[in-house]
């Protein structure tokens, strides 16, 4: 399976590559992870919000693979436990289908892109920092691993 993390927002701080690099080479060779960064669109007068997340989403869908499934990271998504993720990523496992995983900009994701998802995911109820979940989100896929492949390192 491969999991493609689309993420608007490009040069991370360095403790966010330290921690993206850290679990990435943790997860094991059959959940394969595509980390693709999409350019914050510029906002100002000339280019309000909204229309800035719209320039965001169409660069997302670009970079999107073809007939990958779309998981939105977003606030109002279906909120697991680390065990129901567990559940959930061996069902992703087994349908033998590709994933391509959105992180939106510092608005959200474009409604027209949630509504084009496949599943709405949310990490927490708090409004998290863009660049933590990404680091969250790799930490947790690879904890559901471990738990599915009776790993210690969910038992630390």
């Amino acid at each position: 399976m491969r999991l493609t993390l689309i993420a608007v927002g490009t040069r991370m701080p360095g403790w966010v590559e330290q921690g993206m690099d850290e679990y990435s080479k943790r997860l094991p060779r059959e959940i394969r992870l595509d980390i693709r960064e999409i350019p914050l669109a510029g906002r100002g007068k000339d280019l309000p919000p909204a229309r800035a997340k719209a320039v965001e989403a169409e660069a997302i869908l670009r970079a999107i693979p073809d007939r990958d499934r779309i998981i939105a990271l977003d606030i109002s998504g279906r909120q697991w436990s680390t065990e129901q993720l567990a559940g959930q990523l061996a069902d992703w496992q087994m349908s033998a289908q590709n994933y391509s995983l959105i992180i939106g900009g510092p608005e959200g994701i474009a409604a027209d892109l949630l509504a084009r998802a496949d599943l709405r995911w949310s990490l927490s109820p708090l409004t998290l920092p863009h660049p933590l979940v990404r680091v969250l989100l790799i930490e947790q896929l690879y904890r559901a691993w471990s738990i599915n492949n009776n790993h210690p390192y969910h038992r630390a």
